[in-house]
């Protein structure tokens, strides 16, 4: 009974913060399709009303929020990140990025290159940005920046990303003097980037727990970023600086646990370890109750939270997305920036979104004591890399029912990027956040993840 009770007070706050983010939705303009007024809302299918209490409260901590502005914040991101995959599928090359702002993540922003834009972007009760470039043209000179990476010393720059809401390639520099060398070895236009000196010379968090402790080789200490299966086969993903194909595992309570099947550290910070039969995949992070139903990428601004063997719980916000970070190690790509902090011992472990898992620790600078920033590689691509199956507790929002067979490419376990699109049911979808889908999670079902075009 208890538990019924939280969850039913739970959805009604979640209803109560859904009517902070109605002017999200908006009316439908040019190149925009209105959503099914009977469609779930995007809070619904990213399930916001099941943030566990640990998150919750780590939220209000580090963020400074009271419980409703918690849960309200995970409702309204939840939203945003639906409008900003509307607005970029209807802003098409002019899209120069989105992010959200706020105690509560209220206000949203999308950049366009275009002016005209303005008006389509309002209308969907977003604010109107117009920039000087385009987010294509920014990932493509940082793509070139990664690429001059392996070939040029990164040590006094070791951070590099673009930033939506300065409309730059930022490039963080322990020697300043190193910025322009890298840019014309990398062939980049110094206008599309701005150069921050900073002392931040990140590393690996080795010695670090995510959700639950596990041990390599009998001495090295890591964390579980998040359970998956493989086929009939269950194990976990974690990071790849973590531990090489073959180095077995064991647990917190030093059982053998299994193996490393795949690992790849540096160029990005992934791998998946398979475990023996008396292990059991389960939805859960670090034993706290946190449900992970899904794995929808979050907004820039979005709120994220982490879970530590060494820390616990901590929360911060999403700063870049597609970060590039040099360690001694060498680079890697394609992480996620936050601010949030982490300690030795909680590498590998999880970063979670309200319930939507993003990724698993990789490295950062700073502590807990006086605050730092993480990266984290992001979960979707280990998924897709290694074939794996995020484990969830439910399948999608609701009762999908029997489909039938509607036919068409969409299948669930695939991970899909923002842009592609998929066949079902005889209609053409486009994706608008990046997740792996699931069943219940079917094109016509979310339109929180999937427009019709």
């Amino acid at each position: 009974m208890p538990h019924r009770h939280a969850r039913a007070a739970g959805a009604a706050v979640a209803a109560a913060g859904a009517l902070l983010v109605a002017g999200l939705s908006g009316s439908a303009s040019a190149g925009v399709r209105p959503v099914p007024p009977t469609a779930p809302g995007a809070a619904q299918t990213m399930r916001t009303a099941d943030a566990p209490p640990a998150l919750l409260r780590a939220m209000r901590r580090d963020l400074g929020l009271t419980a409703p502005q918690a849960r309200h914040r995970l409702v309204n991101e939840a939203e945003a990140g639906a409008t900003a995959g509307r607005l970029r599928a209807a802003l098409g090359a002019h899209f120069a990025g989105a992010w959200v702002r706020g105690a509560e993540s209220g206000t949203l922003s999308v950049a366009t290159t275009d002016a005209r834009d303005a008006a389509v972007i309002r209308a969907r009760g977003a604010r109107a940005v117009v920039v000087r470039h385009s987010l294509a043209s920014l990932d493509a000179a940082k793509a070139r920046l990664d690429r001059a990476a392996s070939r040029h010393a990164t040590a006094d720059t070791p951070v590099w990303y673009v930033d939506v809401r300065t409309n730059a390639l930022v490039v963080r520099a322990v020697r300043p003097a190193a910025v322009r060398p890298l840019l014309a070895a990398a062939g980049v236009d110094p206008a599309l980037v701005r150069s921050v000196k900073s002392a931040e010379r990140p590393r690996p968090l080795y010695d670090l727990r995510g959700g639950d402790a596990y041990y390599i080789d009998g001495s090295t200490r890591c964390s579980i970023g998040f359970p998956v299966t493989r086929g009939t086969q269950q194990g976990f993903a974690s990071a790849g600086h973590c531990g090489r194909a073959g180095s077995t595992t064991t647990g917190s309570n030093r059982v053998a646990q299994g193996t490393f099947q795949a690992s790849v550290f540096p160029g990005n910070d992934m791998s998946w370890v398979a475990t023996t039969a008396n292990w059991t995949a389960t939805p859960y992070v670090n034993g706290a109750g946190a449900q992970v139903t899904g794995s929808t990428q979050a907004t820039v601004g979005a709120s994220v939270c982490r879970s530590g063997s060494t820390t616990g719980w901590h929360c911060g916000t999403v700063q870049q997305l597609n970060s590039s970070v040099t360690y001694q190690e060498g680079t890697v790509s394609g992480v996620t920036r936050t601010s949030v902090c982490a300690e030795p011992g909680d590498s590998g472990g999880s970063f979670i979104s309200g319930s939507q898992a993003q990724g698993v620790t990789s490295g950062g600078s700073g502590d807990c004591t006086s605050g730092g920033t993480t990266f984290f590689q992001p979960v979707n691509p280990i998924l897709q890399s290694y074939g794996l199956t995020l484990k969830t507790t439910a399948s999608g929002p609701g009762d999908p029912g029997d489909p039938g067979n509607p036919g068409g490419t969409w299948s669930a376990g695939t991970v899909y990027q923002a842009g592609e699109t998929v066949t079902y049911g005889g209609a053409t979808y486009r994706c608008l956040q990046g997740h792996q889908a699931q069943p219940g999670w079917e094109p016509p079902n979310v339109p929180a993840l999937w427009q019709r075009v």
